[in-house]
């Protein structure tokens, strides 16, 4: 278990600079997430981690250690491909088995830690079967046991569950978060599912063009986005325009065609001033749909509504724009077509970003 911190790391591919100044450090023992939209730069940065590509400037340390150009195998590191990358030659133990045999690990060695892999993965007894003979899932977990095999202190992960299936994708988090922990890994893993990082991390990093936009935990990312980039991109949320009237500390008074409608300013480098075009973001289980008032009453319609068990689906149209409302375990299950529906958000729910 072992930190890892990356200074200024720069990479570029010809006119492309994949990344651009990336800084951050990686706790022992952390599940560390790096997340973003395709072509954002999180898989170019696992990459320079786990030593498949040099950074065209910066610095990367695995603890006390500088390994910014250190070969990979020496880096006490092991990766987890989205392809499985497994040898449908070989059985589930030989490739297993093919790190341990690279590095002349007695064969005795091997029996037994082999062995301790497939029970860390909970396929104990699976070393003979053919790999054809196993379900995508299971085939994820040998290619987790490959990995923890040889003993690393990190464990890195590029997209490892976006070939499975939603119900395995669910146990499969479960997993590889057991995994790390149980084995006192730091690890960092590479996504782009958003529900994923926020069932899994410990914290996260979500990536922009090659920068970061944010660090933080999955709550705080989530409730607190510092952008509408994160905001949208963490979830689904509703997004509005408005000038700013007054300023209470960290509380924005916002002036929207809908009304006066407070919220809280959450970039800690940023203060917005009278009259400064800014955004609102509303997740929709904040709105509350009342047909009395609460706090930031806005009116409007409803224009649609999904039923999906524990919650409903509403699209309000207010004077503010379409709103996306989700109401949880609902007691009232409302019509489209009403007319006078009151929606209202706490002031601690609403974030105020820059416009």
């Amino acid at each position: 278990m072992e930190s890892i911190r990356t200074e200024n790391v720069v990479k570029i591919f010809g006119a492309i600079r994949a990344l651009d100044g990336i800084s951050l450090l990686i706790e022992p023992g952390e599940l560390f997430f790096l997340l973003g939209a395709s072509g954002c730069g999180k898989t170019t940065l696992l990459r320079c981690i786990a030593g498949l590509e040099t950074p065209s400037s910066g610095s990367i340390h695995f603890g006390g250690r500088e390994v910014t150009k250190m070969a990979p195998h020496k880096r006490e590191t092991a990766m987890v491909f989205q392809s499985y990358a497994l040898w449908p030659h070989l059985t589930v133990g030989q490739n297993i088995a093919f790190g341990l045999e690279e590095r002349k690990v007695p064969k005795p060695e091997i029996k037994r830690r082999v062995e301790e892999a497939l029970e860390m993965v909970q396929l104990p007894g699976f070393g003979p079967r053919s790999i054809d003979q196993m379900s995508g899932g299971q085939q994820q977990r040998v290619s987790l046991a490959r990995a923890l095999v040889v003993k690393p202190k990190c464990l890195l992960l590029d997209e490892p569950l976006s070939n499975l299936d939603a119900q395995l994708r669910v146990e499969m988090r479960r997993e590889i978060r057991r995994i790390v922990k149980e084995n006192g890994l730091t690890g960092i893993y590479v996504t782009h599912d958003q529900e994923e990082a926020l069932a899994m991390a410990d914290r996260m990093a979500v990536l922009t063009r090659g920068k970061i936009g944010q660090i933080g935990t999955p709550e705080e990312v989530y409730r607190a986005p510092h952008s509408a980039y994160v905001a949208n991109f963490i979830g689904e949320t509703n997004i509005m325009t408005g000038e700013v009237l007054e300023m209470r500390e960290r509380i924005a008074v916002v002036n929207t065609p809908g009304g006066p409608i407070r919220g809280r300013v959450t970039d800690p480098d940023w203060m917005p001033t009278h009259g400064e075009l800014v955004r609102l973001s509303i997740r929709p289980e904040a709105w509350r749909l009342h047909l009395d008032r609460g706090d930031n009453p806005v009116s409007g319609k409803i224009t649609d509504r999904t039923y999906l068990g524990q919650r409903i689906q509403y699209w309000v149209e207010t004077v503010i724009g379409r709103q996306q409302v989700v109401e949880m375990n609902p007691h009232v299950i409302h019509e489209p077509g009403e007319n006078s529906i009151m929606i209202h958000a706490r002031h601690d729910d609403v974030v105020v970003l820059k416009g």
